[in-house]
């Protein structure tokens, strides 16, 4: 592999703050220790602007390189999960329900470690903004971000992410044209009937067999609508109604997720679930209340970007350890709403095996120090590239 030897020298002083973040984790847009810690370290490495408080606890670096000329945005994510922490490790989280479970931790020590390197070098043209995002995880951040003005103050002519992917070997890349990751819509149904005996059920209308009906039919969607060469997922993950063995109750509820990978399918597939929920509840003598929320879009890289951030992976790893054609996944990313305003990407870097301490949103989960140098060679790479004289 290429890593920068510069980089490789203080992959030790690295792994100190990766640790750090990982035993403090904050919630989203609660990252104010995370944001200091950020900030701090920008000022000290020379970052010609810091600027704060962006989104609540976004920070903003610009680094000027030797002239002027294009500017990139580099992107990662700092916020944690509500999970008590299972990992046994010395730096474990001091702060219980509170976790960094995907890797958080992880990416804003890479990002850190390459502003450092580019601060220090500035072997480049143009400016290099780093963006420390708040409130990934299901907050939406980076939409907060942009109705905050994001792009107009730090204007970039194209945007990247990175996220670390267990299961993926240490010093291998995967990344894909097009969408990469779903829209994240969620739902919630009330099927409202008329409770009453268990014995007596010719006197009710019965919510809980027609929440139990919709819910496989709901399954028809994807098996009978979505064509066979598109994707979609409808998943169910909770169902609730009913006190008692001897009572058909007034109302169940139930509630999941839908992920799309393109606008038409999104549309389609609430049009079928909204239409099902509908006329089942109906055809059971019953009525249903859809709570139908559009989550994160989809994450679509541009096809120019895509081979460019595949290019730089491949002089860091090797050409043979990035996939140019990885399956997209069916998990979400709030970086979608930075690539539905500029071309860019996002690309997936190896975290090591996939067993049970390697699982994004474990208890049990730990970012892989081994791969610090490796996605901080790529992201210094991709700016040194895209903003060569």
């Amino acid at each position: 592999m290429a890593v920068i030897n510069r980089i490789g020298d203080y992959h030790d002083e690295m792994t100190g703050w990766r640790r750090h973040l990982h035993a403090h984790p904050e919630l989203g847009f609660e990252e104010h220790a995370t944001a200091a810690f950020v900030a701090d370290k920008l000022r000290a490495f020379g970052v010609d602007e810091v600027h704060e408080h962006i989104a609540t606890t976004g920070v903003v670096g610009v680094i000027r390189g030797r002239a002027a000329g294009r500017r990139i945005g580099l992107r990662c994510d700092m916020d944690a999960l509500p999970l008590t922490e299972r990992t046994g490790a010395p730096y474990a989280s001091t702060r219980p329900g509170r976790m960094h479970a995907c890797g958080h931790d992880g990416h804003t020590t890479m990002l850190l470690g390459a502003a450092r390197y580019l601060a220090e070098t500035r072997n480049f043209t143009g400016e290099v903004v780093v963006i420390f995002q708040p409130a990934e995880e299901g907050f939406g951040g980076a939409r907060v971000m942009l109705e905050q003005g994001l792009l107009e103050r730090f204007p970039v002519d194209a945007v990247f992410g990175l996220h670390n992917w267990p299961g993926a070997a240490v010093g291998s890349f995967a990344i894909c044209k097009g969408p990469i990751m779903a829209a994240t819509d969620t739902f919630a149904v009330t099927v409202n009937g008329r409770g009453g005996h268990a014995a007596l059920p010719h006197t009710t209308a019965d919510p809980v067999l027609a929440a139990a009906a919709t819910v496989q039919a709901l399954q028809g969607v994807v098996a009978r609508n979505v064509p066979p060469k598109e994707s979609a997922v409808i998943s169910v993950t909770g169902l609730k109604g009913g006190d008692a063995y001897n009572v058909v109750p007034d109302a169940v509820e139930f509630w999941g997720t839908v992920r799309t990978y393109t606008a038409e399918m999104r549309k389609l597939c609430q049009e079928r679930f909204e239409a099902i929920c509908h006329g089942v509840a109906r055809a059971h003598d019953c009525d249903a209340r859809i709570d139908f929320r559009r989550g994160y879009p989809p994450t679509v890289n541009s096809d120019r970007e895509t081979e460019f951030a595949a290019d730089v992976a491949a002089e860091v790893v090797g050409d043979a350890r990035v996939n140019r054609h990885a399956t997209p996944s069916m998990g979400g990313e709030d970086f979608a709403y930075l690539l539905e305003k500029k071309p860019g990407a996002y690309i997936l870097m190896g975290n090591g095996p996939g067993d049970h301490g390697r699982v994004l949103h474990s208890p049990a989960y730990d970012f892989n120090d081994d791969a610090l140098t490796v996605g901080v060679s790529w992201w210094v790479r991709l700016a040194e590239r895209y903003l060569a004289a």
